[in-house]
């Protein structure tokens, strides 16, 4: 059996503002790294720490895990939201997507199935490649995790149901090509 964290990235200027950043290269604000050095020491001993290529997630493994080399899987980035990269609520046509539940297409951004695709077969390649008794963490983007959550987690729940804050982290136990929770933000 391996441990799998998954952490969500420390607050950026475009969360504070509630806005869509997926594919621009946003750094930690001044929240975000503060919430990284609080969150460390109660995190477990990692053997392995994986990351998205995007800059907020990988400040936060950094100062998570500053003894570990950090691997970086570029198929684990946030979806590309092209039109609405940056828009919040207060966006007209960013308030129709969100009446999708965020399924339908994103103008001139990635393909949402698409999106939840790439984010589990990247993290399936990664995660069932560990050794058994591995403890890994995955420093990503929320989306990302929900993602892999919905598919990999039994019983099974929605992805919205994943959802967890900046800074905040879900273990699981990995067994035979499923996550089961045990600890964390969602439990």
């Amino acid at each position: 059996m391996r441990t799998i964290l998954f952490i969500r990235h420390g607050t950026t200027a475009g969360n504070l503002e509630k806005r869509y950043i997926g594919r621009t290269d946003e750094p930690l604000c001044a929240l975000g790294e503060p919430q990284a050095v609080d969150l460390t020491p109660g995190l477990p001993q990692c053997d392995t720490v994986f990351s998205s290529p995007l800059l907020r997630c990988r400040q936060t493994a950094g100062i998570l895990f500053p003894e570990r080399k950090i691997k970086i899987i570029h198929d684990l980035r946030e979806c590309d939201f092209g039109l609405f990269e940056g828009k919040n609520a207060n966006d007209f046509a960013y308030n129709e997507w969100l009446a999708t539940a965020c399924t339908g297409p994103i103008p001139d951004g990635e393909d949402v199935s698409a999106f939840r695709a790439r984010s589990i077969r990247a993290f399936a390649n990664a995660a069932f490649s560990l050794p058994e008794k591995c403890v890994a963490a995955f420093v990503l983007h929320g989306g990302c995790i929900m993602a892999i959550m919905e598919y990999f987690v039994r019983p099974r729940r929605d992805f919205y149901n994943f959802h967890i804050g900046n800074c905040n982290y879900i273990m699981c136990a990995c067994e035979n090509g499923t996550l089961t929770i045990t600890g964390g933000t969602i439990c």
